[in-house]
């Protein structure tokens, strides 16, 4: 318990000091307060956008914008926009859905519906994607983009959750290919070239800033988390800038969002009962057959979270966590609901509900958390928790909805 305590502390002192070096994007440094889980988070995110998979890299960035887009997260579409620039991607894509190409407009109506009331998702909604065709999906693809829809929709709960929704995001223009200070992803993956900005100057805005260019590159787990020594930073003067995109732009239907889960006897809806599909037992391994590892990766996230030390104990997490679910149509059937509102004050209820259910309304402190004292780390957990439950209820309706097209 002792060496984990000061590995802890270690990875925590490291996150901190890249954070106040700009080596940390602002999501980062929200969830510094608890390393062990942001190794787990940083290790999907960064295996999901970089790593081997189906999906082209420009594919993968303009799908996270598409996603970030349905809850109106500016941080999430300007930082993905300019790292789809940065890949190569045809700068007319950022005009909008007009613009690309007919299968990432196909994916439009999949990313609305799991964004917003993820219970409608169906055999069809599949079906329609991977049908024969020039413009149509192949399962790996349209597996490793529901796991990407299902990440950034999820995050943009935990970024308007956390207020990181505040500050642009900068897109460095240094002609030695200094690595931008904002994403520790793109020095772990060596993508330290930076393209000219290929947009019209309109989209952009100028300012001086002290950036950090780091000298050697960092293995983004095993360097920054495990007590290892900093790499060695310089400190230069560049100009910067920064890429700002209208969200609107990538949606259709803005008027769709959150409502209620059917309950009437008859409304057509039916329960999700964890009991007939579960992540442990349905999920996990048909993610992982269809998209190598990512069910480990994933799985890890979630037992990382419920795994974080809370002062309220694991009665009150196991509530939030089925809260959240109940939201979104699922129900655990050993589970006594009464729990709930034992457990969780009206006021923290609303802001759950807030945060998992229409994260952009949250731009305004109209839901504090209600606890006092509250330390900033509790804070965190609570957004995490939100964030890790409403991205397992997505997988799983998407999973199951891909299950059910695979044995029709």
């Amino acid at each position: 318990m002792k060496v984990n305590a000061e590995k802890e502390r270690a990875s925590l002192r490291c996150v901190k000091a890249l954070a106040s070096r700009g080596g940390v994007d602002a999501v980062s440094q929200q969830m510094a307060s608890h390393p062990q889980y942001l190794e787990s988070f940083l290790r999907t995110q960064h295996y999901i956008l970089h790593m081997d998979g189906p999906l082209p890299l420009q594919y993968r960035h303009y799908i996270a914008i598409m996603a970030a887009a349905r809850h109106h997260c500016g941080y999430l579409v300007s930082l993905h926009s300019a790292h789809f620039l940065r890949v190569g991607g045809d700068p007319l894509w950022l005009q909008g859905l007009e613009a690309v190409p007919p299968r990432l407009q196909h994916l439009d109506q999949l990313n609305k519906v799991l964004a917003h009331q993820p219970w409608l998702t169906a055999r069809s909604h599949i079906q329609a994607l991977l049908k024969t065709g020039e413009q149509c999906w192949s399962l790996a693809e349209l597996v490793q983009a529901v796991v990407l829809l299902a990440h950034c929709h999820s995050l943009c709960s935990f970024v308007f959750g956390s207020g990181t929704d505040t500050d642009p995001v900068p897109l460095p223009r240094a002609p030695n290919g200094t690595p931008p200070g904002y994403c520790l992803c793109d020095a772990a993956n060596g993508n330290v070239s930076v393209p000219q900005p290929l947009t019209s100057p309109s989209e952009h805005t100028t300012r001086r800033r002290v950036s950090v260019v780091c000298r050697t590159r960092l293995n983004m787990t095993s360097e920054l988390f495990h007590n290892r020594s900093l790499p060695e930073t310089t400190v230069a003067y560049e100009e910067e800038m920064i890429y700002s995109a209208d969200p609107s732009r990538f949606i259709t239907d803005p008027e769709f969002g959150y409502q209620e889960f059917a309950r009437r006897e008859e409304d057509h809806f039916q329960v999700f009962r964890v009991q007939d599909y579960s992540w442990e037992d349905h999920g996990f391994s048909l993610v992982n057959r269809l998209y190598s590892d990512i069910g480990h990766l994933l799985d890890d996230r979630f037992r990382s979270v419920t795994a974080l030390p809370s002062s309220h104990g694991p009665d009150l997490k196991r509530a939030t966590w089925n809260y959240i679910h109940c939201m979104l149509g699922i129900r655990y059937d050993d589970y006594d609901y009464g729990e709930v509102n034992q457990l969780l004050e009206k006021e923290l209820k609303l802001y759950i509900k807030s945060v998992a259910c229409y994260p952009d309304a949250t731009k305004t402190p109209l839901c504090p958390l209600p606890w006092a004292p509250l330390k900033p780390s509790e804070r965190i957990h609570v957004n995490l928790l939100i964030m890790e439950a409403r991205l397992q209820a997505e997988l799983l309706y998407a999973l199951r909805a891909i299950t059910q097209y695979m044995i029709a």
